[in-house]
């Protein structure tokens, strides 16, 4: 039977409960246990498909076409147990379902209710992760103890222990002990009422993760441990970390909470094997090179909207022994002032994906800098399009050039919505998702970058590059580099002439980990590596 991890939240959000909660599966893995991941959010909507970046930040996508929380990037950038739709479930999903079991007649005419009905749905989508081939299930419920959307979530995972035995559970609290300038110490009460509220839903932590500006030292624990019940060893103290947020899982391994857990769970484990991610840390705070990443997007306000594309830059960067400073432009301001003063001094130029016309405008001429600068280029999704469009425009002189998502009556569509997206209505979940394959041409930089020409990346978009423009790209000097094995789609387009111009269809950023960067990754930062050299050089 697998064990099962339950990783709450309280006093308030943004406390890392991703982060913490893959840092203690990435500690467990290492010590030799199967470890499977999960995360619960309250919210209604089915998936955070169709929320705004500004409400949600960055949709992550699975292999099996899964839209998920962003959590799920930190699962697979620290771990490596496979992730499907069963590891994200939201409100929305969980009463769909119930609701679909009532139409059916399932409930046999008894009247729905949160208890036991939507609870036992709940129930069912924990322990539908473990299995025999599991040994660890680590559920992390979203947002905090004693949000109104939480209380059918919380009730559920108090019943697991009645029915799989309290020795196969264990609850993680983390919660915030903040420092008050003023009074010149932290305070341990917030962490003592939401630790209340949790015991009055019946649910009593195992252990008490407490995040901290600064260290607060034995006697706050202590306290901490004594008013909420803890045992004075499982008071774990997370002191905010300086240079990365891959430091975490080394403050949790000094605190030995792997042993701990183990311990708690009556769990034989391997040794922690750990020493190659020590190293790892050492690159990351000792860096040799610096380069400098223009990142120009439409949701650059919200740091959350293109979280895997700065960790992908910063992955490539440790390989490297290299800090990216990411320099986060809004397109519409590029927009207004033109690409040449908010680009000036640039290694790189990346272009992320996104939806709607806002900021297009800017995004094309800021590639067009790029591109004329010889500049290192690499869009993403939409950033390929719009690739697409500004070659279309200033190389081949079709004016007007543009997509059919900003332009329908657009007299040169070289980037359109194919038939079979035309027959879709419903938004959510009907997009091109998932892992699908391509073919790269050998010989070009996407090839080299990758070593092969047949691999697999993850797609999440309407539009496609119109076939029809497929010849008079070619032939003005835009390669198309990477398609779908039948042909009939362009992944990867890149312009063989400018010393790293590759822009995809996909999103590879979702792909990347820190110990393995993503080979496009990796490459457009030796590119920005070799044009930083240049610049000083010329500059000498």
């Amino acid at each position: 039977m697998s064990k099962h991890i339950f990783v709450t939240g309280g006093v308030v959000s943004s406390l890392g409960k991703g982060l913490t909660a893959s840092s203690i599966a990435m500690l467990l893995e290492r010590r030799g246990l199967r470890v499977r991941m999960q995360k619960l959010d309250p919210y209604i909507n089915v998936d955070p498909g169709t929320m705004s970046p500004y409400q949600h930040g960055e949709v992550y996508v699975l292999d099996d076409g899964a839209e998920t929380d962003l959590d799920l990037g930190h699962y697979e950038r620290f771990t490596s147990g496979p992730l499907t739709r069963k590891s994200n479930y939201t409100t929305g999903r969980i009463y769909q379902a119930v609701i679909e079991k009532e139409r059916r007649g399932a409930y046999l005419g008894g009247t729905v209710q949160v208890v036991p009905h939507v609870t036992d749905e709940i129930k069912s989508a924990i322990l539908g992760v473990g299995g025999r081939d599991v040994d660890v299930v680590i559920t992390e419920l979203g947002g905090t103890v004693g949000d109104i959307e939480g209380q059918p979530f919380l009730e559920a995972i108090r019943q697991i222990p009645l029915e799989i035995g309290k020795k196969n559970c264990l609850f993680i609290h983390l919660t915030l002990v903040p420092y008050l300038k003023a009074a010149r110490e932290a305070k341990t009460k917030p962490t003592q009422h939401s630790v209340g509220q949790l015991r009055q839903i019946g649910i009593q932590p195992d252990i008490l993760i407490v995040r901290t500006e600064r260290p607060i030292g034995r006697d706050q624990t202590d306290k901490i441990a004594l008013f909420c019940n803890v045992e004075k060893h499982a008071v774990i103290e997370e002191v905010d970390k300086e240079f990365s947020i891959y430091e975490v899982p080394l403050g949790l391994a000094e605190h030995r909470i792997d042993r701990l857990i183990c311990d708690k769970l009556g769990i034989q484990a391997g040794e922690l094997e750990f020493d190659d991610w020590k190293d790892l840390i050492q690159r990351v705070r000792n860096p040799q090179h610096e380069v400098t990443v223009a990142v120009v997007g439409k949701y650059i306000e919200h740091r959350d909207a293109y979280k895997s594309i700065y960790e992908s830059l910063d992955h490539a960067g440790f390989a490297h022994s290299t800090r990216v400073v990411v320099k986060r432009i809004e397109a519409e301001e590029v927009e207004r002032q033109g690409p040449e003063s908010l680009l000036q001094g640039i290694d790189g130029l990346l272009v992320p994906g996104g939806f709607g016309y806002r900021g297009i405008e800017g995004k094309i001429k800021a590639i067009q800098y790029a591109r004329e600068c010889e500049i290192p280029y690499f869009g993403i999704c939409l950033g390929m399009q719009t690739a697409v469009i500004e070659f279309a425009r200033n190389v081949l002189g079709l004016k007007g050039a543009n997509s059919t998502e900003f332009a329908a009556d657009t007299s040169h569509p070289v980037i359109c919505m194919l038939e079979d997206q035309r027959r879709i209505t419903n938004m959510g979940g009907t997009m091109r998702l998932g892992a699908q394959p391509c073919v790269l041409t050998p010989g070009l930089k996407s090839e080299a970058a990758y070593g092969k020409t047949e691999i697999s990346e993850r797609h999440r978009h309407r539009y496609e590059f119109n076939p029809e423009y497929t010849q008079q790209f070619e032939q003005a000097g835009m390669a198309i580099s990477g398609r779908s094995p039948d042909g009939k789609l362009v992944e990867v387009v890149e312009v063989p002439d400018h010393p790293w111009f590759v822009a995809v269809q996909y999103h590879p950023e979702f792909k990347s980990k820190p110990q393995s960067p993503h080979p496009l990754f990796h490459d457009f930062i030796a590119a920005a590596l070799v044009r930083r050299q240049e610049r000083i050089g010329a500059a000498v």
